[in-house]
Protein backbone atom coordinates (compact mmCIF):
# COMPACT_ATOMS: atom_id res chain seq x y z
CA UNK A 1 0.00 0.00 0.00
CA UNK A 2 1.57 3.38 -0.72
CA UNK A 3 0.42 6.08 1.39
CA UNK A 4 1.14 10.13 0.69
CA UNK A 5 1.29 12.33 3.25
CA UNK A 6 0.63 15.51 1.45
CA UNK A 7 1.82 19.53 2.60
CA UNK A 8 3.36 18.65 5.78
CA UNK A 9 4.75 22.60 5.33
CA UNK A 10 6.50 21.62 8.59
CA UNK A 11 7.61 18.39 8.46
CA UNK A 12 6.59 16.94 11.48
CA UNK A 13 3.72 14.56 10.09
CA UNK A 14 5.91 11.69 10.93
CA UNK A 15 6.83 12.87 14.53
CA UNK A 16 2.99 13.57 15.71
CA UNK A 17 2.06 10.07 16.11
CA UNK A 18 3.51 6.39 15.81
CA UNK A 19 3.59 5.55 12.49
CA UNK A 20 5.33 2.17 12.75
CA UNK A 21 2.21 0.15 12.66
CA UNK A 22 1.54 1.55 9.19
CA UNK A 23 5.29 1.72 7.82
CA UNK A 24 5.54 -2.33 8.52
CA UNK A 25 2.77 -3.29 5.90
CA UNK A 26 2.62 0.27 3.68
CA UNK A 27 5.59 2.28 2.17
CA UNK A 28 4.48 6.20 3.43
CA UNK A 29 5.87 9.24 1.91
CA UNK A 30 6.12 12.52 3.02
CA UNK A 31 5.40 15.77 0.87
CA UNK A 32 6.41 19.14 2.03
CA UNK A 33 6.01 20.88 -0.69
CA UNK A 34 2.76 22.67 -2.32
CA UNK A 35 1.49 22.15 -6.03
CA UNK A 36 -1.17 24.03 -7.63
CA UNK A 37 -0.78 22.62 -10.99
CA UNK A 38 -3.14 20.34 -12.25
CA UNK A 39 -1.14 18.49 -14.12
CA UNK A 40 1.56 18.22 -11.57
CA UNK A 41 -0.89 16.67 -8.69
CA UNK A 42 -2.19 14.11 -10.22
CA UNK A 43 1.22 13.12 -11.44
CA UNK A 44 2.40 13.25 -8.30
CA UNK A 45 -0.77 11.12 -6.59
CA UNK A 46 -0.95 8.63 -9.25
CA UNK A 47 0.56 6.02 -7.94
CA UNK A 48 -0.88 6.09 -4.35
CA UNK A 49 -3.61 4.14 -2.63
CA UNK A 50 -3.87 6.45 -0.12
CA UNK A 51 -3.72 10.24 0.38
CA UNK A 52 -3.02 12.35 3.54
CA UNK A 53 -4.77 15.52 3.14
CA UNK A 54 -3.87 18.79 6.36
CA UNK A 55 -6.84 20.56 5.74
CA UNK A 56 -8.09 22.12 2.98
CA UNK A 57 -4.46 22.73 1.20
CA UNK A 58 -4.70 20.96 -1.50
CA UNK A 59 -7.98 20.60 -2.87
CA UNK A 60 -9.30 17.25 -4.14
CA UNK A 61 -12.47 17.76 -6.94
CA UNK A 62 -13.66 15.91 -9.04
CA UNK A 63 -11.24 15.58 -12.28
CA UNK A 64 -8.24 15.32 -9.82
CA UNK A 65 -9.78 11.99 -8.41
CA UNK A 66 -11.12 11.27 -11.67
CA UNK A 67 -7.49 10.44 -13.17
CA UNK A 68 -6.25 8.67 -9.94
CA UNK A 69 -7.31 5.14 -10.66
CA UNK A 70 -5.58 4.06 -7.80
CA UNK A 71 -7.47 5.88 -4.98
CA UNK A 72 -8.75 4.06 -2.18
CA UNK A 73 -8.82 6.38 0.58
CA UNK A 74 -8.07 10.23 1.99
CA UNK A 75 -7.46 10.48 5.32
CA UNK A 76 -8.75 14.34 5.96
CA UNK A 77 -7.54 15.77 8.63
CA UNK A 78 -10.50 17.44 10.78
CA UNK A 79 -14.50 16.38 10.59
CA UNK A 80 -15.22 18.81 7.47
CA UNK A 81 -13.35 19.40 4.07
CA UNK A 82 -15.18 21.36 1.76
CA UNK A 83 -12.06 20.91 -0.89
CA UNK A 84 -13.00 17.63 -1.43
CA UNK A 85 -15.64 16.44 -3.65
CA UNK A 86 -17.14 13.91 -1.32
CA UNK A 87 -19.84 13.19 -3.78
CA UNK A 88 -17.24 11.95 -6.37
CA UNK A 89 -15.60 10.40 -3.92
CA UNK A 90 -18.18 8.04 -3.39
CA UNK A 91 -19.07 7.51 -6.57
CA UNK A 92 -15.88 5.70 -7.19
CA UNK A 93 -15.97 3.61 -4.56
CA UNK A 94 -13.14 5.85 -2.54
CA UNK A 95 -13.58 6.17 1.63
CA UNK A 96 -12.94 9.85 3.45
CA UNK A 97 -12.12 9.62 7.10
CA UNK A 98 -12.02 12.10 8.94
CA UNK A 99 -10.40 13.25 12.20
CA UNK A 100 -11.14 15.02 15.93
CA UNK A 101 -11.12 18.97 15.88
CA UNK A 102 -11.06 21.41 18.21
CA UNK A 103 -11.36 25.31 17.94
CA UNK A 104 -9.27 26.41 20.67
CA UNK A 105 -5.87 27.07 18.25
CA UNK A 106 -8.00 29.12 16.36
CA UNK A 107 -9.77 31.13 19.26
CA UNK A 108 -6.28 31.79 20.32
CA UNK A 109 -4.80 32.92 16.99
CA UNK A 110 -7.63 35.57 16.71
CA UNK A 111 -6.64 37.33 19.75
CA UNK A 112 -3.14 36.83 18.95
CA UNK A 113 -3.75 38.98 16.02
CA UNK A 114 -5.95 41.04 17.63
CA UNK A 115 -3.35 41.86 20.69
CA UNK A 116 -0.63 42.22 18.35
CA UNK A 117 -2.48 44.76 16.06
CA UNK A 118 -3.62 46.71 19.03
CA UNK A 119 -0.11 47.52 20.83
CA UNK A 120 1.40 47.38 17.64
CA UNK A 121 4.01 44.50 17.94
CA UNK A 122 5.24 43.82 15.12
CA UNK A 123 6.50 47.33 13.87
CA UNK A 124 7.55 47.68 18.27
CA UNK A 125 9.88 44.57 17.36
CA UNK A 126 11.01 45.67 14.25
CA UNK A 127 12.27 48.29 15.90
CA UNK A 128 13.66 46.52 18.86
CA UNK A 129 15.88 44.42 15.71
CA UNK A 130 16.80 47.24 13.86
CA UNK A 131 18.58 49.68 17.05
CA UNK A 132 15.52 51.53 18.22
CA UNK A 133 13.30 51.86 21.09
CA UNK A 134 9.49 52.93 21.10
CA UNK A 135 8.05 54.36 18.17
CA UNK A 136 4.13 54.01 18.18
CA UNK A 137 1.29 54.76 21.03
CA UNK A 138 -0.63 51.57 21.23
CA UNK A 139 -4.12 51.07 22.03
CA UNK A 140 -5.78 50.03 24.59
CA UNK A 141 -9.22 47.15 24.67
CA UNK A 142 -11.01 47.92 27.51
CA UNK A 143 -14.31 50.07 26.34
CA UNK A 144 -13.15 49.37 23.01
CA UNK A 145 -16.22 47.52 20.70
CA UNK A 146 -15.63 43.71 19.12
CA UNK A 147 -17.64 43.39 16.27
CA UNK A 148 -18.36 39.31 16.19
CA UNK A 149 -19.37 38.54 12.56
CA UNK A 150 -20.53 35.05 13.42
CA UNK A 151 -20.88 34.15 16.92
CA UNK A 152 -20.53 30.29 16.21
CA UNK A 153 -18.78 27.66 18.05
CA UNK A 154 -15.26 29.77 17.53
CA UNK A 155 -17.11 33.25 17.51
CA UNK A 156 -18.81 32.59 20.94
CA UNK A 157 -15.35 32.12 22.41
CA UNK A 158 -13.91 34.85 20.61
CA UNK A 159 -16.69 37.11 22.36
CA UNK A 160 -16.43 35.81 25.65
CA UNK A 161 -12.61 36.83 25.78
CA UNK A 162 -13.76 40.26 24.34
CA UNK A 163 -16.57 40.53 27.69
CA UNK A 164 -13.07 39.63 29.96
CA UNK A 165 -11.08 42.71 28.64
CA UNK A 166 -14.11 44.41 29.06
CA UNK A 167 -14.82 45.47 25.41
CA UNK A 168 -18.21 46.31 23.99
CA UNK A 169 -19.06 42.80 22.37
CA UNK A 170 -21.85 43.18 19.49
CA UNK A 171 -22.60 40.83 16.76
CA UNK A 172 -24.26 40.00 13.81
CA UNK A 173 -24.88 37.28 10.92
CA UNK A 174 -27.39 36.16 9.27
CA UNK A 175 -28.98 33.71 11.11
CA UNK A 176 -28.40 35.11 14.63
CA UNK A 177 -31.30 36.37 17.12
CA UNK A 178 -30.98 39.09 19.78
CA UNK A 179 -31.58 36.11 21.56
CA UNK A 180 -28.94 33.95 20.90
CA UNK A 181 -26.55 36.70 21.13
CA UNK A 182 -27.78 37.69 24.73
CA UNK A 183 -27.08 34.11 25.93
CA UNK A 184 -23.64 34.53 25.28
CA UNK A 185 -23.39 38.32 26.70
CA UNK A 186 -23.29 39.67 23.46
CA UNK A 187 -25.40 42.64 21.91
CA UNK A 188 -27.16 41.93 18.80
CA UNK A 189 -26.89 44.68 16.07
CA UNK A 190 -27.74 44.75 12.52
CA UNK A 191 -24.84 44.30 9.98
CA UNK A 192 -24.37 48.38 8.97
CA UNK A 193 -24.35 48.69 12.95
CA UNK A 194 -21.57 46.20 13.93
CA UNK A 195 -19.41 47.32 10.49
CA UNK A 196 -19.72 50.95 11.59
CA UNK A 197 -19.28 50.51 15.38
CA UNK A 198 -16.67 48.29 15.41
CA UNK A 199 -13.19 49.00 16.61
CA UNK A 200 -12.43 45.51 15.82
CA UNK A 201 -14.06 43.20 13.24
CA UNK A 202 -13.36 39.75 13.27
CA UNK A 203 -14.71 37.50 11.16
CA UNK A 204 -15.90 33.56 12.08
CA UNK A 205 -17.91 32.52 9.23
CA UNK A 206 -18.47 29.25 7.52
CA UNK A 207 -17.52 29.98 3.42
CA UNK A 208 -20.63 29.24 1.49
CA UNK A 209 -22.24 30.98 -1.51
CA UNK A 210 -24.07 33.28 0.54
CA UNK A 211 -20.79 34.41 2.81
CA UNK A 212 -18.11 34.64 -0.39
CA UNK A 213 -17.80 37.94 -0.48
CA UNK A 214 -20.12 39.25 2.13
CA UNK A 215 -17.84 41.99 3.23
CA UNK A 216 -17.12 43.94 -0.09
CA UNK A 217 -16.30 47.64 -1.04
CA UNK A 218 -19.80 48.96 0.57
CA UNK A 219 -19.37 46.85 3.82
CA UNK A 220 -15.84 48.57 4.20
CA UNK A 221 -16.65 52.06 3.46
CA UNK A 222 -19.14 51.54 6.38
CA UNK A 223 -15.90 50.95 8.94
CA UNK A 224 -14.09 53.65 11.06
CA UNK A 225 -11.16 54.94 9.34
CA UNK A 226 -9.70 53.62 12.55
CA UNK A 227 -11.33 50.38 12.23
CA UNK A 228 -9.08 46.70 12.15
CA UNK A 229 -10.35 43.97 10.17
CA UNK A 230 -9.51 40.41 11.64
CA UNK A 231 -10.31 37.34 9.47
CA UNK A 232 -8.89 33.46 10.43
CA UNK A 233 -11.63 32.10 9.08
CA UNK A 234 -11.59 31.81 5.10
CA UNK A 235 -10.03 34.02 2.62
CA UNK A 236 -12.71 34.79 0.50
CA UNK A 237 -15.63 35.38 2.75
CA UNK A 238 -13.62 39.16 2.37
CA UNK A 239 -13.84 40.88 -1.24
CA UNK A 240 -9.77 40.45 -1.67
CA UNK A 241 -9.62 43.39 -4.36
CA UNK A 242 -12.00 45.71 -2.39
CA UNK A 243 -9.68 45.32 1.06
CA UNK A 244 -6.74 45.76 -0.87
CA UNK A 245 -8.12 49.16 -2.53
CA UNK A 246 -9.41 49.97 1.27
CA UNK A 247 -5.81 49.58 2.90
CA UNK A 248 -3.71 51.19 0.22
CA UNK A 249 -6.18 54.41 0.88
CA UNK A 250 -6.40 53.98 4.23
CA UNK A 251 -9.93 53.96 4.53
CA UNK A 252 -9.47 51.30 7.42
CA UNK A 253 -7.12 51.05 9.91
CA UNK A 254 -5.40 47.38 8.80
CA UNK A 255 -6.40 44.05 8.60
CA UNK A 256 -4.72 41.36 10.33
CA UNK A 257 -5.54 38.42 8.17
CA UNK A 258 -4.07 34.18 8.62
CA UNK A 259 -6.33 33.26 5.49
CA UNK A 260 -6.06 34.32 1.68
CA UNK A 261 -8.15 33.84 -1.40
CA UNK A 262 -4.87 32.00 -2.65
CA UNK A 263 -2.87 29.66 0.05
CA UNK A 264 0.18 29.90 -0.26
CA UNK A 265 -0.02 33.47 -0.42
CA UNK A 266 1.50 34.46 -3.76
CA UNK A 267 5.29 35.96 -3.47
CA UNK A 268 4.36 38.85 -4.98
CA UNK A 269 1.05 39.64 -3.48
CA UNK A 270 -0.14 42.92 -2.05
CA UNK A 271 -0.58 41.63 1.80
CA UNK A 272 3.33 41.11 2.29
CA UNK A 273 4.24 44.54 1.50
CA UNK A 274 1.04 46.67 2.41
CA UNK A 275 2.26 48.32 6.20
CA UNK A 276 -1.39 48.39 7.23
CA UNK A 277 -1.18 44.88 7.53
CA UNK A 278 -0.24 42.17 9.97
CA UNK A 279 -0.32 38.67 7.82
CA UNK A 280 0.52 35.43 9.23
CA UNK A 281 0.36 32.12 7.06
CA UNK A 282 -2.33 30.20 7.84
CA UNK A 283 -1.60 28.73 11.47
CA UNK A 284 -4.68 29.41 13.17
CA UNK A 285 -5.07 25.55 13.38
CA UNK A 286 -1.33 24.95 13.72
CA UNK A 287 -0.60 23.98 16.90
CA UNK A 288 1.12 20.89 18.78
CA UNK A 289 -1.68 19.40 20.22
CA UNK A 290 -4.10 19.72 17.46
CA UNK A 291 -1.50 18.17 14.70
CA UNK A 292 -1.19 15.38 17.54
CA UNK A 293 -4.90 15.04 17.12
CA UNK A 294 -4.94 14.84 13.44
CA UNK A 295 -1.88 12.30 12.95
CA UNK A 296 -2.68 10.21 15.93
CA UNK A 297 -6.40 10.05 14.55
CA UNK A 298 -5.38 9.10 10.98
CA UNK A 299 -3.03 6.55 11.91
CA UNK A 300 -6.29 5.16 14.15
CA UNK A 301 -8.41 5.02 11.13
CA UNK A 302 -5.98 4.04 8.39
CA UNK A 303 -5.01 1.07 10.83
CA UNK A 304 -8.67 0.15 11.06
CA UNK A 305 -9.14 0.59 6.81
CA UNK A 306 -6.24 -1.84 6.33
CA UNK A 307 -7.61 -3.86 8.92
CA UNK A 308 -11.45 -4.14 7.41
CA UNK A 309 -9.31 -4.47 3.94
CA UNK A 310 -7.43 -7.73 5.07
CA UNK A 311 -10.38 -9.08 6.90
CA UNK A 312 -12.24 -8.80 3.62
CA UNK A 313 -14.84 -5.52 5.25
CA UNK A 314 -16.92 -3.66 2.99
CA UNK A 315 -14.83 -0.19 2.32
CA UNK A 316 -15.93 2.21 4.81
CA UNK A 317 -17.57 5.39 2.56
CA UNK A 318 -17.24 7.90 5.35
CA UNK A 319 -18.24 11.23 3.60
CA UNK A 320 -16.70 14.21 5.02
CA UNK A 321 -19.69 16.60 6.55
Amino acid sequence: MKIAVLDDYQGVALAMADWSPILETSEVEVFRDHITDHNALVERLLPFDVICVMRERTPLNADVLGQLPNLKVIASTGPRNRSIDADAAARRGISILPTGYFADATVEMTWALILASARRLPQQIESVRSGGWQTDVGSDLKTRTLGVLGLGKIGARVAAIGNAFGMRVIAWSQNLTPEAAAAHGVQWVDKEALLSQSDYLTVHLLLSDRTRGIIGSSELALMKSTAILINTSRGPIVDEKALIEALRHEAIGGAALDVYEVEPLPADHPFRFLRNVLPSPHIGYVSERLYRTFYEDTVRNLRQWLSDQSNGASPNLNAVT
